[in-house]
């Protein structure tokens, strides 16, 4: 789980003549990620394509371009099975959308066209002045646009060059007509008045007809072309619902048909043979050899080339040369074997017992991830980072165990956790994606925390069932610590101790991811900082023996730290809560000699830089899970302030109680009312208006309210811890950058695909 599922090289070695059929055979299988050819063996040459691969990619291309057309999507409908005279269905279709786009493209522009004519129109509609007097003027010059007409008649006044201006306005726009001072040029006389003048000017258009008349004219032709372009999009939507599934079909078996087709571009080739290599799961080497022999027989080689480890070492392809003639007479028994290189960024390589084991393509063992079924929708929150490496450990199941924890702990409601979870559900059931499918997954675990922790603190929307007489067993068991300080600094050692365990696996991980570099890397980049780290906290949480005056010191420091931490008194919150002191003195003598012992390494290994990084990793990156109980408190103490401004709250004895069935003002033994309540000011008014007014706004603050914590639940519990396993717990062990396990091969999208 833990570990990406083992896998092996593969070589295929035949004649071009059975080359289809091995293709279609491995294609079928969808087992195999093969290996691209680089080219650098001596006399072998990447492979063409089959046959027929120019003109299956060319009908691939029609269809996309036909589906982006129609706006198709597989999301929409299932694909069909195309028939056998589809060559001659595609065509027609081709041609009848090709049509009814160039039409709808036709339309479009004349539409364009008449939108234009109407934009440049309408301001005239607007002054009400037929069109053709406002040109053909040999004595005055006209001008209409927008503008301010009080800056516009200022300029025109203070211009010598007019000798006399009319305007006149309809809406925002203006018309300028005006004679030139005598001498001056009656073309462009109003332009050079308004140099300067914030003035936007339209052209008259060149027609007879009356501005409202034509406008008008333009509008109905413009309905027309908008309904015909409504009669081509229907009759484009009714064929998409039509031919849909045979384009779609038709894809998916042109798609396997250029992935078959263009496959030897990976291989290695000769005239007349292929070497074909890729990576397939161990345990199915041997399922991949007895199909291919069951269709070509001993037409081929076959050979598991390697098994790639775990442990991470590089490796390369073995150079294939050229022999001499005196290597040839010598033969090869007597020869040296060339050296071959593990096949993986991490492995020594374990043969199969099949060959000789030459490695042609010297690449990567891609990575499969392998964890239980209920832990698989986690795997996107690894992917977001990066693929895990192949030789790396693959944190999913550690996110599966304390992601939807730790939320769940933040936000603890039963009603928020049933909302969750059909949210969940919901985006489970719309989205068809892998990613979707997983996020909502992610949401429902999420939601089934957030209910058991409810139930626990036994809250419901913000307050306790308790407190309107519903009684559970164990409900109740935890307290969030809104009002009791000692469950407060309860979560605090709790979120402390979280970090801790949740820092260590981070660390044991990396520890087993640097092993592959040695015993000594590891130990001087992960194990220091285990000792450090655990040596500081065991010596934080232990106490000092009565009686112990045998070590001369308080070799605790008891007076140094935190009250609430370890002891037999009242503040320190495991001994209140568990009867639990602390841990022995001796146990803290030994944590500070951890912690001594862990920053001499950490300062041997890393150097002045890890000794400036001491504090943060032995200690801050620990008091970081703090955000947990800061979350916790902070949504708890979101919700009860809606529920004391809906339902109001009366306080006695120190204690904060919501007044559900009686105003917070008549409870009997009341020392204060610390809010009357929308419902309660609505329920005791003597007005009407008001109590309707107070109850309308409590069912909206409960309402709104509530939905308000249950958003910011998501981004504050959601994103804080995504934070703490990304930079906290990611950041101790995981690099990530590996290759994800792609078969050649096609899975059916629909039940007659899979026939």
């Amino acid at each position: 789980m833990l570990r990406p599922e083992r896998m092996s090289k593969v070589s295929v070695t035949g004649s071009k003549g059975v080359m289809p059929t091995v293709i279609d055979k491995i294609h079928g299988l969808n087992l195999v990620h093969l290996s691209d050819y680089d080219g650098s063996w001596e006399g072998f040459d990447n492979g063409n394509p089959i046959e027929g691969a120019d003109d299956a990619s060319e009908k691939l291309v029609t269809v996309r371009a036909l589906e982006s057309t129609l706006g198709l999507s597989s999301e929409e409908m299932a694909p069909g099975r195309p028939d056998d005279d589809w060559e001659e269905r595609l065509e027609e279709i081709r041609t009848r959308i090709n049509e009814l786009d160039d039409q709808r493209s036709e339309v479009r522009e004349e539409l364009r066209q008449v939108d234009d004519r109407i934009d440049r129109v309408s301001p005239f509609a607007e002054l009400g002045i037929d069109l053709d007097l406002l040109s053909g003027y040999e004595s005055v010059d006209i001008l209409v646009g927008e503008g301010s007409e009080s800056e516009l008649e200022a300029a025109l006044e203070a211009a010598d060059e007019v000798r006399a201006f009319e305007t006149f306005t309809g809406g925002d726009v203006v018309a300028i007509v005006a004679a030139p001072a005598e001498g001056e040029d009656v073309d462009g006389v109003i332009d050079d008045a308004l140099v300067g003048v914030e003035f936007t000017r339209h052209e008259v258009p060149e027609t007879q007809r009356g501005p409202r008349a034509y406008v008008g004219e333009l509008e109905d032709e413009r309905r027309k072309l908008e309904t015909r372009i409504d009669e081509i999009d229907a009759e484009l939507e009714d064929i998409k619902h039509t031919e849909g599934p045979f384009l779609l079909g038709l894809e998916e078996e042109l798609s396997i048909e250029v992935q078959r087709a263009e496959a030897p571009l990976l291989f290695a080739t000769t005239d007349r043979a292929f070497i074909a290599e890729g990576w397939i799961p161990s345990e199915q080497v041997a399922e991949l050899e007895s199909a291919l022999r069951d269709a070509v027989g001993d037409s081929i080689e076959f050979e598991e080339l390697e098994r790639a480890d775990y442990e991470g070492h590089d490796h390369g392809a073995v150079d294939h040369t050229e022999t001499s003639d005196e290597e040839d007479e010598e033969g090869t028994a007597e020869s040296e074997p060339p050296k071959q290189k593990a096949a993986t960024d991490g492995g020594t390589t374990g043969h199969g017992g099949h060959g000789s084991g030459a490695v042609t393509m010297d690449d990567q063992p891609p990575v499969r991830l392998s964890n239980l079924t209920p832990a698989k929708p986690f795997e996107l929150m690894v992917k977001m980072v990066s693929q895990p490496k192949y030789s790396e450990l693959d944190p999913t199941l550690l996110i599966f165990l304390t992601y939807p924890f730790a939320f769940g702990f933040m936000i603890g409601d039963i009603a928020y956790g049933i909302l969750y979870v059909l949210m969940g559900y919901g985006a489970w059931k719309v989205f068809d994606s892998d990613a979707g499918k997983a996020l909502g997954t992610i949401a429902i675990w999420a939601g089934v925390f957030t209910i058991f922790f409810g139930y626990l603190y036994d809250d419901l929307f913000g307050f306790h069932m308790s407190d309107v007489g519903l009684y559970l067993p164990l409900a109740g068991t935890l307290d969030k610590g809104l009002q009791a300080d000692q469950w407060a600094m309860l979560w605090i050692v709790f979120s402390l101790l979280f970090g801790l365990v949740h820092l260590n696996m981070g660390l044991i991980l990396g520890f087993v991811n640097e092993l592959s570099h040695g015993l000594k890397a590891a130990v001087y980049e992960k194990f220091s900082w285990i000792l450090a780290m655990n040596g500081l906290f065991i010596w934080l949480f232990s106490h000092q023996d009565a009686g112990s005056a045998g070590f001369g010191i308080d070799t605790t420091a008891a007076g140094t730290k935190p009250e609430f931490l370890a002891g037999a008194s009242e503040q320190a919150v495991l001994y209140y809560h568990l009867g639990f002191a602390g841990l022995p003195e001796i146990v803290g003598v030994v944590g500070l000699a951890m912690l001594a012992v862990g920053l001499v390494l950490v300062g041997i290994g890393e150097g002045v830089a890890g000794a400036l990084e001491a504090p943060a990793w032995a200690f801050g990156h620990v008091l970081s899970y703090l955000r947990m109980v800061a979350v916790l408190l902070a949504k708890g103490g979101m919700a009860f302030a809606v529920n004391l401004l809906v339902f109001g709250a009366s306080e006695t004895d120190g204690y904060i109680s919501f007044a559900f069935f009686e105003a917070p003002s008549a409870v009997e033994g009341t020392d204060e009312v610390v809010f009357e309540g929308l419902v309660w000011v609505g329920l005791t008014a003597d007005s009407i208006v008001i109590m309707a007014l107070g109850l309308l706004g409590a069912v909206a603050v409960f309402i709104f309210g509530h939905i308000l914590v249950l958003l910011l639940g998501i981004t504050a519990a959601g994103i804080q811890m995504l934070r703490l396993e990304y930079v906290e717990f990611f950041q101790k062990f995981y690099e990530g950058g590996g290759e994800e396990y792609e078969p050649f091969g096609h899975e059916a999208s629909s039940p007659q695909q899979a026939d």
